[in-house]
């Protein structure tokens, strides 16, 4: 049965790569065709997948419907939580979860800092995009022509001497993050405020939120904040994996 099982998922990732004939299938499983033709009409009276006119199968629209919706009821902040509260023991900073819908950045998770100094952040308030580390990631995974556009838009506060001072600035920042892949803040909305931050991707590698470490220079100065990186960006990793179903989950065996 598991044989069986593992053969009919074999079909799938052959048939992502475009429609394939009964032979096509029998030689990428290396079964006899009749065997291939079995495991093709399980498949398609499911709905996973459908016989065009020409005899060739295609992915069927139940598949496609069925993964839609996955993604649809996924819960970025459900999954990451665990692992934001983890990466806070470990550096004891603050820790943020940001995502950008419809022209903001918003906070939708927060994990506090166990030192007696706070940041005022507050989940579900915009974060000031211009600057924020969280921002500048979200915003750097936009298509190029999105990216100079919605800079154009923006205003430019000088919440501090290092805050970006205008549009051209910003989208040469934005081309950096998207660069390197991650992003700073130190020092751009808040003089005492150093932040580093990582991406979350989901499954088509497009970023859908950000994470960052935040702290003040009372309690580590930028440079301390920055060897943390490695670390946020190991945490935004394994956030990506499960969210994008590439972490295998673990049997546990009775």
């Amino acid at each position: 049965m598991s044989q069986t099982v593992d053969r009919a998922l074999s079909i799938l990732p052959l048939l992502a790569e475009g429609p394939a004939d009964l032979g096509q299938v029998a030689d990428r499983l290396g079964v006899h065709k009749s065997t291939a033709l079995r495991l093709l009409r399980t498949l398609h009276e499911h709905g996973m997948v459908y016989r065009q006119s020409d005899q060739r199968y295609r992915l069927g629209a139940r598949l496609i419907a069925l993964a839609q919706e996955a993604m649809e009821n996924l819960d970025i902040r459900e999954i990451a939580h665990p692992h934001l509260v983890r990466l806070n023991e470990q550096v004891g900073h603050t820790v943020h979860l940001a995502v950008y819908e419809e022209g903001d950045v918003l906070y939708i998770d927060k994990v506090e800092s166990r030192y007696p100094v706070r940041m005022y952040s507050r989940i579900g308030k915009p974060v000031a995009i211009t600057v924020a580390a969280v921002a500048k990631l979200l915003l750097a995974d936009l298509p190029e022509a999105e990216r100079r556009a919605l800079a154009d838009k923006l205003d430019y506060p000088l919440y501090t001497a290092r805050s970006t001072p205008n549009a051209p600035a910003f989208v040469k920042e934005l081309e950096r993050v998207r660069e390197q892949g991650w992003a700073t803040d130190l020092g751009g909305h808040e003089e005492s405020i150093n932040c580093v931050a990582a991406p979350i991707r989901g499954a088509d590698g497009r970023v859908v939120a950000a994470m960052s470490v935040s702290a003040p220079n009372v309690v580590v100065t930028a440079d301390e904040l920055l060897t943390l990186l490695p670390l946020v960006r190991r945490t935004a990793e394994t956030i990506s994996g499960e969210y994008s179903g590439r972490t295998p989950v673990k049997e546990v065996t009775p």
